[in-house]
Parts: C-alpha cells; sequence; structure tokens
C-alpha cells in the first residue's frame, strides 16, 4: 500500500469515494445530509482547485495502482477578535473502501494526515464523527481521539411558522 498526495487526476475516484462515504453515513442516519444531484462533480472540482494550496492536504491511499481510500485535512483559525489564535488542523473526510477496513489504511492515512499537520506547525486537529457511527467513534478512540464537544439537534414541529 502506498500513501501519497492527491494529484488531479485522483479527484474523480475521490469523489466517487466521497459519494459513498455520504451514502454511508446517511444509512446509519437519515438526520444527516444526502448529496446533492451533481455533489460528486463539485467536490471533485473543489479537490482539483485546492491541489496546490497550502492550507489543505489530501492523500490517497493506493495498492495495485487502485484508490483504495482518501483523507482531506484543512489548517483552520479562529476569528482573532474573539479567540487566542492558535491554528489547528481539521479533518474534514476520510473514507477506506470496505474491503480495505481493518486493515491499517485508515490509520496510515491520519498518521499521513498528522505529519502534515505537525510540519505545518499546527499542535493539534479535530474531526466530527457521525454519532451513530460507532465502528468510527472506536476507530477514532483507538487513534487516541477524546470528545471536546458534542454537537446536537432539536426538530422543531411542523407547521410551525418560521422566521
Amino acid at each position: 500500500m502506498l500513501i501519497r498526495p492527491a494529484t488531479v487526476d485522483d479527484t474523480k475516484a475521490v469523489a466517487r469515494m466521497w459519494e459513498r462515504l455520504v451514502a454511508y453515513h446517511r444509512e446509519l442516519d437519515k438526520d444527516l445530509p444526502p448529496a446533492t444531484q451533481d455533489g460528486g462533480r463539485r467536490y471533485a472540482k473543489s479537490l482539483a482547485e485546492r491541489v496546490d494550496d497550502t492550507h489543505t492536504c489530501t492523500y490517497v491511499a493506493e495498492t495495485d495502482g487502485q484508490l483504495i481510500g482518501y483523507v482531506l485535512g484543512v489548517m483552520v483559525d479562529f476569528p482573532p477578535e474573539m479567540f487566542e489564535q492558535e491554528p489547528s488542523g481539521f479533518l474534514a473526510d476520510i473514507y477506506v473502501e470496505e474491503p480495505y477496513r481493518k486493515l491499517g489504511v485508515g490509520r496510515a492515512l491520519v498518521n499521513a494526515l498528522a505529519e502534515w499537520f505537525a510540519a505545518k506547525g499546527l499542535r493539534y486537529f479535530e474531526w466530527h464523527a457521525a454519532a451513530k457511527n460507532l465502528d468510527g467513534i472506536g476507530f477514532w478512540k483507538a487513534l487516541g481521539g477524546r470528545e471536546v464537544m458534542l454537537r446536537m439537534r432539536a426538530d422543531l414541529p411542523e407547521g410551525e411558522e418560521r422566521p
């Protein structure tokens, strides 16, 4: 298995994995948003535009010339007028094709991204995990992840007037 930076040529394959990632989360929880009809195309375009961005990094996992996973991370800052500045990393997306899960591919992708974040001088990185993705939460805890904030939702009654 080879972990390497993504290229423009990889973006369509990565976008197809992103579509499977979104579908996977929708199967776990219908409260999570579905992809739009052209979401994959837009994702590929966004990746292609960010290939040379110094604040964005996408790595792919490849075996026998086939992409089997990817991870996307970005550097983020808090608004300086409200928070003390401590730039951090944000792992936006990670996906590993089903037959390659639990074989160390995800860990290798996260490690590569963590090294990139560290090389940028960051002290930590964060991510979101779907509450019903118990396998994903187990993966993150096995990598030393800990809960920092819990995102919650309340549904509004139907028929209520909305501002």
